[in-house]
């Protein structure tokens, strides 16, 4: 096949260069890691806040570009509960279910949220893939018990409808 037979195959599929973009994006981010002298967990680090987890052809890329087994990046993705192989939302809601969170009904707050956007045991991500519902050990805010944090930031003193009201609010950004 000679070289422009193969541009030519490239530009048809849109797949093929949303796929080129991808690992571009993955190809400065191992780079950057790396002339830093950056680890394999920073490395993944950097990539789930790219691609908000961890695609299985990502892992195995990153291990070809590494020198390593896959088996070694795939047992470093799943070793550490940061990591995920699985999509996230665009919002990753976390539940504290500490021990003061949990004595202050925190669980109740999660239950709420799993009622209401129908999410059942071991789907923990929307259909729109707008939330992703997961609840920690502990966010390390005791004092603002039951504490909820969405993407980063903290929502003290919840209560189940309150929780539910400022994902709604989320939820109606989407739409407009």
């Amino acid at each position: 096949m000679s070289t422009e037979q193969g541009k030519q195959q490239i530009r048809v599929s849109p797949d093929g260069d949303r796929r080129r973009r991808r690992f571009f994006r993955l190809n400065e981010i191992i780079a950057e890691q790396t002339s830093r002298n950056q680890s394999l967990i920073s490395i993944l680090q950097a990539v789930q806040e790219e691609y908000r987890y961890l695609p299985e052809e990502v892992l195995t890329y990153i291990a070809t570009a590494l020198d390593l087994s896959p088996a070694t990046v795939f047992g470093v993705a799943t070793f550490f509960a940061q990591f995920s192989l699985k999509p996230k939302g665009r919002y990753l809601v976390t539940v504290c279910d500490g021990t003061a969170c949990h004595v202050k009904r925190s669980m109740s707050i999660y239950d709420a949220i799993c009622r209401k956007y129908d999410l059942k045991e071991g789907d923990s991500t929307t259909s729109d893939m707008l939330f992703t519902l997961e609840t920690v050990a502990c966010v390390g805010c005791c004092a603002l018990a039951p504490v909820m944090t969405i993407n980063g930031q903290v929502h003290a003193h919840m209560s189940p409808d309150a929780a539910v009201t400022i994902i709604d609010t989320l939820a109606s950004r989407k739409e407009s």
